[in-house]
């Protein structure tokens, strides 16, 4: 079993800052990978960005999330990290941290929510115009 507590949620100005965090227990996380997805009201859920454990390698979901957003994780933490920047009120979402079994070695793999055994309970971050 895995558990994710995710924090750090909450109302921001549109051009503002929010970082979300994610503690994961329960196993030791070498060899696996964690990701960040946000769900709008009416729309599917989606992938923000994704993390290897080990190494460290990112996925982003487009071009403008990575500009824009940044995902990191602390080892010795057992920590994932999720820092967005210049938010927008599109940007307004629940978001979800997730837990999967094996590392990444592409976007399209990491994208897809079926990779991932254990979910957060989500956050939810709502930007203000």
């Amino acid at each position: 079993q895995v558990q994710l507590v995710e924090s750090g949620g909450g109302l921001v100005q549109a051009g503002g800052s929010v970082r979300l965090s994610c503690v994961a227990s329960g196993r030791t996380f070498s060899g696996s990978a964690m990701g960040w997805f946000r769900q709008a009201p009416g729309k599917e859920r989606e992938l923000v960005a994704a993390i290897n454990w080990s190494g460290g390698s990112t996925y982003y979901s487009d071009s403008m999330m990575k500009g824009r957003f940044t995902i990191a994780r602390d080892n010795a933490k057992n920590t994932m990290y999720l820092q967005m920047n210049s938010l927008k009120p599109e940007d307004t979402a629940l978001y979800y941290c997730a837990f999967a079994p094996r590392p990444f070695y592409s976007s399209s793999s990491a994208r897809s929510a079926g990779a991932y055994d254990y979910w957060g309970q989500g956050t939810q971050v709502t930007v203000s115009s």
